[in-house]
């Protein structure tokens, strides 16, 4: 890999705070920590390896400045989801995420641009917790997962009617909005092996999240929200004439809905590239257009674009440009304007 000659923003990192800094009450509740030695973090019985130092700030700004990125998006933890907690609790655990991204991106606004979080099943807190991070915080990116456990407990899809008011608030507020799966294995009854639900089932959540998201039409319904589904929307690409076909020959079971076609290339509606291979990413291209693609490394998580084997940060996005899937100057725009237009603001 040679260093880029244009400006570059990652539309999909991470950032874990340092153990001490988390509120003792999340450790003793076991809502969710990291080892003082940093070696691991941990949820309940749920435990998972820390396998960069580029997980703290400190190694992160290394880790961004050895790959010539100028500006990073944070999504918030998937663990502070806050699904199936208590209320008091779960508004804890997003406050304390939220304020921690927001010192995060005021003390290096040039680097990084902050996401926050809500817990779906209570309402009257999210809205009130989107009006805090917006309002007090500067925060403009909200991090939605793509189920969330409702009122009946049950896993639902967080496109699902009863959210309206939080989409309508994020619409008035034109937030961007990032959509990424979690908790694969609590909704999935298999057993938890050979990485399973990250390689499987956190694709299939996203696919499913999106084909409500667009059945109801929400990308016009909302117009002010921009969202991005995580990890390219991989399955939801590859099922759309699968979900066309199900439309017209089930027309019984999708009254006033809109059809999956019509969906197609929404311009409020983003893809991030971590696809992980030149011919997924080829098929994103097809359906939706370069324009609607941001750069997103996934970082620092092994599953995600680092320094490991013949994979760097960029990999697929250099492939589609030596395969001619993409252009040149379609690869700058992807690592830099169409993240500026997800986020609805210029970086650079």
């Amino acid at each position: 890999m040679t260093s880029p000659t244009y400006p570059r923003i990652n539309g999909h990192g991470h950032l874990l705070p340092d153990p001490g800094n988390i509120p003792r009450f999340m450790r003793d509740k076991k809502l969710f920590w990291i080892d003082d030695d940093k070696r691991f973090m941990r949820q309940g019985d749920w435990s998972r390896p820390v396998t960069d130092n580029a997980f703290f700030l400190d190694g992160k700004l290394e880790w961004l400045d050895k790959h010539h990125i100028q500006h990073e998006v944070l999504l918030t933890l998937s663990q502070l989801y806050a699904n199936g907690v208590n209320r008091q609790d779960a508004l804890d655990m997003v406050r304390f995420q939220n304020d921690f991204h927001a010192e995060v991106q005021e003390t290096y606004p040039d680097r990084f641009t902050c996401g926050f979080v809500v817990q779906p099943l209570y309402i009257e807190d999210s809205l009130a917790e989107i009006e805090r991070a917006v309002e007090k915080l500067n925060l403009k990116m909200l991090c939605l997962p793509t189920h969330y456990i409702d009122e009946e407990g049950q896993w639902e899809t967080t496109a699902h009617e009863r959210l309206a008011p939080i989409y309508e608030l994020a619409s008035r507020y034109r937030l961007a909005v990032d959509i990424h799966p979690y908790d694969a294995p609590r909704m999935i009854k298999l057993r938890d092996q050979n990485w399973r639900f990250h390689l499987i089932w956190m694709c299939a959540q996203t696919a499913d999240y999106h084909h409500f998201y667009t059945l109801k039409n929400m990308g016009d319904r909302y117009p002010g929200i921009r969202i991005c589904l995580a990890h390219g929307n991989q399955y939801g690409q590859v099922n759309l004439g699968r979900r066309q076909r199900g439309y017209e020959g089930r027309p019984d079971l999708f009254k006033d809905m809109a059809e999956p076609k019509i969906s197609v290339g929404h311009p409020n509606v983003f893809f991030d590239s971590i696809v992980h291979d030149v011919w997924s990413f080829e098929l994103m291209v097809k359906r939706s257009g370069t324009a609607q693609i941001v750069a997103g490394l996934d970082n620092p998580y092994p599953l995600g674009e680092i320094d490991h084997n013949d994979c760097y940060p960029g990999t697929v996005l250099d492939d589609a440009v030596y395969h001619k899937v993409i252009t040149e100057a379609e690869r700058q725009d992807i690592w830099g304007s169409n993240v500026e237009r997800w986020l609805g603001k210029e970086i650079l």
